[in-house]
């Protein structure tokens, strides 16, 4: 496995704290009363990570460390040596939660959480060597937000090949969902669609199916497929692309997050139209009314879906433009020279730093 993404991998285990079992709430206790870091952060930190990324440093001297993920910087001893690979802004995800949250406990909670993380993900950009954003509007907002410079975007890529759709055949279920089912964000908009979008589209499309794929759903998701015999949960999948093959129309209710969202342009690539929120595609190069349909309200989400469902013709429009936007634009390739382009400046920034020679140059 090592060598299919690096010539070299050590394994440090540190096993994460369900958040459903009761060792949680310890966890959650010492937390808020005993640190002053993010939930978020403080779950993964590892002193024995933090020691064997220091000895690899000290002894193999790399041109450049990569974050990836702001929470990762707390197993990072030298983070100035670091470029944080930003995959969102992580505060803007705790304030929406705060703004979303059902009750004054959990406004409490997540205003806390976001309070800290902005804290903690400002000192990580502000001393890191560089920082890389999923997208411009991620760049510019942590410009704002934590008064760097040093901030360059590269957009998310898909494997346009692996997505495509092989073969013609009908779809059985009109909505498909695919995500992480024990990511926060994930959680709160699948919710949202079941219980206040999906009941308007039944009304007029009352035997639409829904398939929620991803891995670790917990009970509130499970409760949808309980309830409701055309809401299948699937939980971990050894491949994706047969749910998405077999589906009509992508959806993706997102009212709390950032970053870019790659469940799209894998949508897109499939072939699939896509209905989404605002927030569920900023970022993305996508122009709304060719590429994908916005809804943000209930009613506009469901609207949207259910002209998709009406209309073959738009159907096929909005999945043709969708595909050509990631086949022109989102390549591997492309975005990975990107990548290397960022890292490779860096590290000619830090070799200067440190009076040695410049690092080499990236070939034509």
């Amino acid at each position: 496995m090592a060598h299919t993404f690096s010539t070299r991998a050590y394994r440090v285990p540190h096993p994460v704290i369900s958040r459903r079992s009761p060792a949680f709430l310890l966890q959650l206790a010492w937390n808020l009363f005993g640190s002053n870091l993010p939930l978020a952060v403080s779950r993964y930190a590892s002193p024995e990570l933090l020691q064997k990324v220091t000895a690899l440093e000290a002894a193999e001297r790399f041109d450049c460390i990569v974050c990836d993920f702001v929470a990762s910087g707390v197993n990072i001893a030298d983070i100035k040596r670091a470029v944080v690979f930003q995959h969102n802004v992580e505060t803007t995800i705790f304030e929406r939660h705060a703004q979303h949250a059902k009750t004054p406990i959990h406004r409490w909670f997540f205003g806390l959480q976001a309070h800290r993380m902005r804290a903690y993900e400002e000192r990580m950009c502000r001393s890191s060597i560089h920082v890389i954003a999923v997208s411009p509007i991620d760049a510019q907002r942590m410009r704002d937000m934590f008064q760097i410079a040093n901030v360059s975007d590269v957009s998310t890529g898909v494997d346009v090949d692996y997505f495509r759709k092989s073969e013609t055949r009908t779809p059985e279920i009109e909505f498909v969902f695919v995500g992480s089912m024990d990511w926060l964000p994930d959680i709160e908009g699948v919710v949202w669609f079941a219980k206040e979008i999906l009941p308007l589209i039944r009304r007029r499309k009352s035997t639409c199916r829904v398939a929620i794929v991803g891995r670790k759903p917990g009970p509130e998701i499970l409760a949808l497929a309980a309830a409701d015999p055309l809401i299948e949960v699937t939980g971990t999948v050894p491949d994706v692309r047969p749910y998405l093959w077999n589906s009509q129309i992508s959806i993706l209710p997102l009212r709390i997050g950032g970053g870019t969202r790659m469940k799209v342009y894998e949508a897109m690539a499939a072939g699939l139209p896509v209905v989404s929120t605002s927030v569920g595609i900023e970022g993305l190069a996508c122009q709304p009314g060719r590429d994908l349909l916005i809804g943000d309200s209930p009613e506009e989400f469901a609207e949207r879906c259910i002209s998709l469902l009406d209309d073959p013709n738009l159907r096929n429009n909005i999945s043709e433009s969708g595909f050509r936007l990631v086949d022109e634009s989102c390549s591997w390739e492309a975005v990975s020279r990107q990548f290397e382009k960022v890292l490779l400046e860096a590290a000619q920034t830090l070799r200067r730093n440190d009076g040695g020679p410049s690092a080499p140059q990236l070939e034509a």
